[in-house]
């Protein structure tokens, strides 16, 4: 394999080629690290508008640092994955104190900073010589170098990534690690794959064994989990009561209703509301108390609630709820 060409024919389609994003303006590693965590789970055309409101809230690292969590959680409502809003606010104080540290090794050990999110802060803010691995990457690789490897696995992930990590060796490891991104959302997409405007198209094993459409392999679906959530809904005083959530699978540690949850083989038929987060199937069966008796109780103004926690769910409830 010649991955020095190969390098070569990315940089040069990716420099003609790149969309103009508005965290592409500058190397300001704050930005690229608030567009990587925002692109997570979202698309760029959705991220775009909120990236732009997040940054006139917060221009620096030093004013995402001394926002209250709430502000924070605010300017991130729509965006869903509130765990990464409140790792993007940790780490922001850690690094309000401490600065950027410019390698992936070292931007690792900070809150919300996966191997991913690392490695491209550290690549494309700092030049680091280390390759990104994410969705449109596994799906270029893949297709590139015909690999029918298990990508979810971590002995085919680790495969990937040094496949990934020898393209950016030769250096510009800003423009490759884009590249390869870029490729993926606009060219080498998951259906519409566009060959005759890829840099590889005349030497990729995918395109040349009629593979395009077989690679990546299809990772198995994680089976829906069936959860009947019974939440106590408590209302004094234009006040509903809350607890740090320690008994449900999702929204952990966040503030939620008290209440109880089980997991069933089937889907209940009498039900309030239903709702999805990731692979739990929520059925809503609400109980309405005018007092509750656990210790660890807070009281939230109702008009605060979307601040203390924007998750549709709560709302969702409370919709159903006669206040």
């Amino acid at each position: 394999m010649d991955y020095q060409r190969d390098q070569k024919q990315l940089i040069q389609w990716y420099k003609k080629n790149r969309r103009a994003l508005p965290w592409r303006e500058n190397k300001d590693p704050y930005r690229i690290w608030l567009s990587e965590v925002m692109l997570q789970q979202t698309t760029v055309v959705a991220v775009i508008p909120y990236f732009e409101k997040f940054l006139k809230n917060f221009p620096t690292v030093q004013d995402l640092a001394s926002a209250p969590e709430h502000d924070v959680l605010e300017s991130w409502a729509g965006l869903g994955y509130y765990s990464r809003a409140r790792n993007l606010h940790k780490a922001a104080k850690a690094l309000a104190e401490n600065g950027f540290p410019k390698t992936a090794a070292e931007l690792l050990e900070l809150p919300g900073f996966g191997p991913y999110t690392s490695r491209a802060v550290a690549s494309i803010a700092f030049g680091e010589k280390v390759g990104v691995l994410d969705g449109n990457v596994i799906r270029v690789l893949s297709r590139k170098y015909g690999l029918k490897v298990e990508w979810w696995n971590t002995k085919a992930r680790q495969q990937l990534q040094e496949l990934s990590d020898k393209l950016s060796a030769f250096g510009n490891s800003d423009s490759v690690n884009q590249g390869l991104m870029e490729l993926g959302a606009t060219v080498c997409t998951p259906q519409k794959v566009m060959c005759l405007m890829c840099p590889w198209s005349t030497d990729c094993v995918a395109r040349e064994k009629n593979l395009v459409e077989k690679l990546p392999l299809k990772k198995p679906r994680k089976q829906s989990e069936v959860w009947v959530w019974n939440p106590v809904v408590s209302i004094k005083n234009n006040k509903v009561a809350l607890i740090a959530n320690d008994y449900a699978p999702f929204l952990k540690g966040q503030m939620i209703f008290p209440g109880t949850i089980s997991q069933n083989d089937d889907k209940p038929k009498d039900y309030d509301a239903k709702h999805n987060i990731t692979h739990h199937d929520i059925f809503i069966k609400i109980a309405h108390k005018k007092s509750v008796s656990d210790r660890n109780i807070q009281w939230v103004e109702l008009k605060n609630l979307k601040k203390v926690n924007p998750s549709s769910l709560l709302q969702k409830v409370l919709h159903k709820v006669d206040i």
